[in-house]
């Protein structure tokens, strides 16, 4: 996901789910644009200079992306994603941000996710 708007729409208009280094906004595709369900579901990450330095952002990013993409197929289509990483972020380890993503599709997702 790249288009500022897509951003703004999961964040007001989608569901929420927190953890203690991640936020993550859901909302379907269909909800906010004309697209069909069968669109495919689109990620973006958020990593902002509270995280640390841009070696640190750039990290986390990474992490971030690699755990995401690795869930990917788990998701329903149709949805714009947004994962907010917050400062604790930067000293948390790849498998714990999986876990803490893990838990946070749970929620918003269902058990399937």
């Amino acid at each position: 996901m790249r288009a500022g708007s897509e951003f703004t729409t999961s964040v007001r208009r989608g569901r929420r789910a927190a953890g203690s280094a991640l936020v993550v906004h859901a909302v379907r595709a269909a909800d906010s644009a004309p697209q069909t369900s069968t669109s495919p579901t689109r990620v973006g990450l958020v990593v902002g200079r509270s995280v640390g330095g841009s070696v640190t952002r750039h990290r986390v990013a990474r992490r971030l992306r690699h755990q995401v993409a690795a869930r990917l197929d788990r998701l329903p289509t149709g949805q714009l994603v947004v994962v907010r990483a917050l400062p604790p972020a930067a000293a948390c380890s790849s498998q714990r941000l999986g876990g803490q993503l893990d838990d946070a599709f749970e929620r918003l997702f269902g058990p399937a996710a």
